[in-house]
């Protein structure tokens, strides 16, 4: 059911990557998005990303966290997918810190869609094989390669 490859493009895709805080990591996700999104600033998109943190932390436990922002001229939810080296402090609701981030950037109409896709990954996420193998992938290639496997296993059940 969820078609990863059509959200998550291989440029966007980041293993081991190096950042110390909440900050950094969601500028970084910012600046790939903008890559993916070319019309939309990076400052708007590190906004989108920010003001869903301010209403509560995404980090969702187990060393997950999946940032979201709704924002005006995407026209289908785009994925960052960065895992990084060193956990990060990000006020998560299990207080650990995080390490695989799943940013989505959600058009701002569809809420409904948000909503789905939000669930998709977090039940992704939810399989500790799947985490494993994803902090332990050692280049871009391999990551993606990784999640596209599992987004199409996942929509056969």
């Amino acid at each position: 059911m969820m078609n990863l490859s059509s959200m998550l493009a291989e440029n966007c895709t980041k293993s081991a990557v190096l950042f110390n805080s909440k900050k950094r990591i969601l500028e970084y996700i910012a600046e790939l998005a903008h890559q993916q999104l070319p019309d939309i600033a990076e400052y708007s998109i590190l906004e989108a990303l920010t003001t869903r943190e301010k209403l509560g932390s995404t980090g969702i436990g187990g060393g997950i966290a999946i940032p979201h922002g709704k924002l005006k001229n995407v026209t289908e939810p785009k994925l960052v997918f960065v895992v990084s080296k060193e956990t990060i402090p990000f006020d998560a609701i299990d207080n650990q810190p995080v390490d695989i981030f799943c940013a989505i950037l959600i058009p701002e109409q569809q809420c409904q869609a948000h909503l789905s896709t939000l669930a998709a990954i977090a039940r992704l996420l939810s399989q500790k094989e799947l985490t494993k193998k994803i902090r332990h992938a050692e280049t871009n290639q391999q990551l993606y390669q990784l999640l596209l496997d599992y987004s199409t296993m996942d929509s056969s059940t």
